[in-house]
């Protein structure tokens, strides 16, 4: 999910033009600042890579992952080290 906060966006479409996915869009709703902020498209990609996040220069994006991707368990190619050999 990716909350925006409408009244803190200026507009200036960073999140937009760099979404890797494409997955936002600029929205038919002004906010306080007569400025129509960005929405998820209705048949989106979107990964949670949390660039639009870290982009946003007014921090009015957060990223909040579905359950389903924080499951995701990471695999590593490293084996431990050390102990005892049964």
């Amino acid at each position: 999910m990716i909350e925006i906060k409408d009244d803190w966006c200026k507009g200036c479409n960073i999140c937009i033009d760099r979404c890797p996915v494409d997955a936002l869009e600029e929205s038919d709703r002004l906010n306080k600042k007569g400025i129509c902020p960005p929405q998820l498209k209705k048949d989106n990609k979107c990964n949670f890579c949390r660039y639009c996040e870290l982009i946003c220069p007014d921090l009015a994006i957060t990223v909040i992952p579905d359950e389903e991707v924080k499951k995701i368990e990471k695999k590593t190619l490293l084996s431990p080290v050390g102990g005892i050999k049964k």
